[in-house]
């Protein structure tokens, strides 16, 4: 049996770009469950999006061995996170399954937005946390500074932290051995009644439904009956394992362990992700604290492109669902693109990779409309409905008013970019709150803002007008009354409800020009001219046509004989043929 004072449980937690999956593959090096040069990209980014964008979006685990200078063999469990805000559900379940962290640092970036996010999470479950500063051999490196701001932002001391570069694999054996040192082992006992965490979940194509679980008390092994408390449904374990790149099966899991865990799950709907598994004979008297369920911020519809595809893309989603959580879905019909699902993200990013992952993953053609936020509209009758799709908006006559979802926005950049950021924030009807300097060199704004600005292209000209120095974190801080309009499209008179979008006043004409300018290009000429019109109620507030496929050449032609119009028609093709 496993020595549970042997293992160590810990993440790797960062801003995004500051080394996490490079650190994660020097560990798993040394650990000998990864060969140096043996892939292209990180070992742990095994999506296809993660390779593609450089980023990491599924908390992924690794089992490996280590054997320490004071001569004992080490359990290490690495749980590797995303660092992108859209993603901090990833991080706070991955902590759940830790006793420690290793707070990753760029040195040539210092304590950045995610930074502080992470760290905080780390900070609420009471993790030991290890500061690592990263990247010490790059000339813009400067770690007496990053040093600095590590005990002044995150009160940490820095003589703690441990200088490394994991592309190099400077450090990387000091980091090991402050691992064993410092990061406690589990305090699970194996006599105690069977206590897992499903931590995450996926399904295998071969193995079915594969629950990721760490155990906190007790024993797990094939042939147990066991209980989800949460679901109340009952299973028969059929395979235990760890996980280093593949599975590795065991004949056991015991308390402190992380690992995978295959039942004769039927559905993938029977148990959600932060469910407590236990024995059927001799079950738990509690449940293991579980997770806050992660709110949406963004909201769109999604359909097929085909509408006989939809029961294809129903199954697809729960299957998504199964191995992001985070993500929310529900039924929709409209007029125009037939049926769909209402889906609730975490962010734009996420959205993005949700619809790179059904198009590259399971193969399933999809079409979106305009992403929104959740407003809460107040009815004339006094009651409270909250609208995430334009098409669920009343009447106007029966609004009294319609508040907006604000959002506290954190902003950390370099001084010389601050005035053109407090420009673009202004443009975003953002309020300043604060502003301080973390160092000589580096500023942290904080801004409330409506979160429908944060969501529309912020964070891209953030980076643009910051030359990609500037990190942003945000927060949802409550509703605020606003003067929201419903945007309409038109297609030659023809509301098109997919197209529809809830928006700011000031912002209408704006957004209504940039669309139908973008429609204008997307839609194809056809043998009679279309317009596109954007209006507010019978406002029409923009418009562009679209020319018909030829001149009609006919038309002044009232009533005669018909060979005059074939005449006209025959001129024309003669015209096109010495073109």
């Amino acid at each position: 049996m496993v020595d549970i004072s042997k293992i160590r449980n810990f993440s790797i937690i960062a801003h995004i770009d500051h080394g996490k999956s490079t650190l994660a593959d020097r560990l798993l090096e040394i650990g000998g469950v990864k060969e140096k040069g043996e892939s292209e990209g990180p070992a742990l980014d095994f999506m296809p999006v993660e390779r593609e964008h450089g980023i990491t979006v599924k908390a992924q685990s690794a089992t490996f061995e280590y054997k320490a200078k004071d001569g004992n063999t080490y359990i290490f469990n690495l749980i590797d996170t995303p660092g992108h805000v859209d993603f901090n559900f990833e991080v706070r379940r991955s902590l759940k399954a830790c006793e420690g962290v290793l707070l990753l640092v760029d040195a040539t970036q210092g304590v950045q937005a995610q930074t502080l996010t992470n760290f905080l999470l780390a900070f609420e479950e009471g993790l030991e946390i290890i500061p690592v500063i990263n990247k010490i051999d790059l000339p813009s490196a400067d770690v007496e500074a990053t040093k600095r701001e590590i005990e002044k932002e995150l009160g940490l001391p820095a003589d703690d932290a441990i200088l490394i570069s994991a592309k190099e694999g400077i450090g990387i054996e000091e980091l090991m051995e402050a691992i064993v040192k410092r990061i406690p082992s589990p305090k699970g006992k194996v006599d105690n009644p069977l206590r897992a965490l499903v931590f995450d979940s996926f399904y295998d194509n071969y193995k079915g439904v594969v629950a990721k679980i760490r155990v906190f008390d007790g024993v797990v092994k094939p042939g147990d009956e066991i209980l989800f408390m949460g679901g109340q449904k009952k299973y028969k374990v059929e395979e235990v394992g760890t996980m280093a790149l593949k599975f590795i099966k065991k004949d056991e899991l015991v308390a402190g362990e992380v690992g995978y865990l295959i039942g004769n799950i039927k559905s993938i709907s029977d148990f959600a992700v932060g469910d407590t598994i236990t024995h059927i004979n001799n079950p738990a008297s509690e449940p293991l604290p579980g997770y806050r369920e992660p709110k949406p911020m963004v909201y769109a519809c999604i359909f097929p492109t085909e509408n006989e595809d939809f029961n294809d893309l129903k199954e697809v989603m729960y299957k998504l669902k199964l191995t992001d959580a985070s993500i929310t879905f529900e039924p929709v019909n409209s007029v125009s693109m037939g049926m769909g699902f209402k889906c609730g993200f975490l962010g734009l990013l996420h959205m993005q990779i949700v619809m790179e992952r059904l198009d590259t993953e399971f193969g399933v053609s999809v079409v979106s409309t305009m992403p929104t936020v959740k407003y809460k509209v107040n009815l004339k009758d006094g009651s409270q409905i909250f609208v995430e799709n334009p098409m669920e908006l009343p009447d106007i006559t029966k609004i009294d008013s319609i508040e907006e979802p604000y959002a506290l926005v954190s902003i950390i950049t370099p001084d010389q970019y601050v005035g053109t950021i407090m420009d673009v924030v202004r443009e975003k009807r953002g309020e300043q709150k604060s502003m301080h300097y973390i160092d000589s060199k580096r500023v942290e704004l904080k801004y409330e803002m409506p979160l429908s600005e944060v969501i529309y292209g912020f964070f891209d000209r953030l980076k643009s007008v910051s030359s990609g120095y500037a990190s942003m974190d945000y927060e949802l801080i409550g509703y605020r009354k606003s003067d929201i309009v419903k945007l309409d499209i038109l297609v030659n008179g023809k509301p098109v409800d997919a197209l529809s979008f809830l928006v700011h006043r000031d912002s209408a004409q704006y957004r209504g020009r940039e669309l139908v300018k973008k429609l204008q290009k997307l839609i194809p000429k056809h043998l009679f001219p279309i317009a596109i019109q954007a209006a507010i109620g019978s406002k029409v507030i923009a418009r562009e046509d679209i020319s018909a496929l030829r001149k009609d050449v006919t038309a002044k032609c009232y009533g005669g004989d018909v060979t005059r119009k074939r005449k006209l028609l025959e001129k024309q093709k003669e015209g096109k043929k010495k073109l």
